[in-house]
C-alpha cells in the first residue's frame, strides 16, 4: 500500500492521497460519520457486511471523507515511526487512497477466485479492504516489521483467515498470485528486480499488475489498459503462459 517494499520514491500519487503521513484519521470527519463507521465495523466483524453491500455503503460516504471513514471502519491508527534500518532509497509509509482501491476491485476485476498480493502493504488497508469487497484471498508483503504486526492484528480482529501478511522485501521474494498491487513504488534497480519477479509469475499463470502512480512503458512483455481512475494503470502480459506452465 505505501510503496513497493524496499523501493525509492513516494511518486505523484502522494499528492492525491488525503492523508499525510501520521494523519490517517481526519479531524474533519464529523461525529455522525464516525458513528456510522463504527456501526459498519460491527457489521464487518460479524460477517454481515461484505462485497457489493460494503461497496455501496462506502460510496455513500462523501468523497473527501472516505479514507478517514475506512480507517475508522478498520480501526487503523496512525503508524509508528519508520524504522532506522530501512534500505537505502526506501520511502516513508504512505497509504493508498480508498478510491484507487475501489477502482482496482472494479476494473481488474478482483473476485473470489483471485489472490491479490500487495507489494509494500504497510498497515494492511489494501489487503483487508480488497478481501472484504471481493472475497479474494489477499496477502501483503512489507519490509517494516512494526507495520506488519499492526496489519496482522487488524486482520485477526476481524477473523479474516484469507488475509495474511509477510515481513519481507518484495524485490527478494518468490511471488505468486493473480493480481499484484503496487502503490507509490520503486524505480531503478529495485523496480527492475520486482518486475523480473512478476515476469516469473507471468510465465506460469495469467496475472494483472495494478499500478497506482507507476508507469511501465519500457517493459516489453506488458500491455497497459485504461481504467476508471486516472491514478491507476492495469498491466497484463502480452503472451499467455505456456501450457503446463
Amino acid at each position: 500500500m505505501p510503496r513497493c517494499a524496499g523501493c525509492d520514491r513516494p511518486g505523484p500519487a502522494a499528492s492525491r492521497d488525503p492523508h499525510p503521513r501520521g494523519l490517517l484519521r481526519s479531524a474533519a470527519v464529523d461525529d455522525s460519520l464516525r458513528l456510522r463507521a463504527r456501526a459498519a465495523r460491527a457489521e464487518v466483524a460479524s460477517g454481515a457486511l461484505r462485497g457489493a453491500a460494503l461497496r455501496e455503503r462506502l460510496r455513500a460516504v462523501p468523497f473527501g471523507d472516505r479514507d478517514a471513514w475506512v480507517d475508522e471502519l478498520l480501526g487503523i491508527e496512525p503508524p509508528p515511526p519508520d524504522g532506522p534500518d530501512l534500505p537505502r532509497g526506501a520511502v516513508p509509509y504512505l497509504p493508498c487512497g480508498v478510491d484507487e482501491i475501489l477502482a482496482v476491485v472494479q476494473d481488474a476485476p478482483v473476485g473470489p477466485d483471485d489472490e491479490l498480493v500487495d507489494l509494500g502493504s504497510g498497515l494492511g488497508r489494501v489487503a483487508v479492504l480488497v478481501h472484504l469487497l471481493s472475497g479474494a484471498r489477499t496477502r501483503g508483503i512489507e519490509i517494516q516489521a512494526p507495520l506488519v504486526d499492526r496489519a496482522r492484528t487488524m486482520s485477526t480482529a476481524f477473523g479474516l483467515t484469507a488475509v495474511s501478511f509477510a515481513h519481507a522485501n518484495a524485490a527478494d521474494c518468490e511471488l505468486d498470485g493473480s493480481v499484484f498491487f503496487l502503490y507509490a513504488p520503486c524505480n531503478g534497480d529495485l523496480l527492475a528486480r520486482v518486475v523480473r519477479r512478476l515476469e516469473d509469475v507471468a510465465r506460469r499463470r495469467p496475472i494483472v499488475i495494478a499500478a497506482v502512480a507507476l508507469e511501465l512503458p519500457d517493459v516489453p512483455w506488458l500491455a497497459a489498459r485504461i481504467t476508471s481512475s486516472a491514478a491507476l494503470t492495469l498491466y497484463e502480459p502480452r503472451v499467455r503462459p505456456a501450457r503446463g506452465g
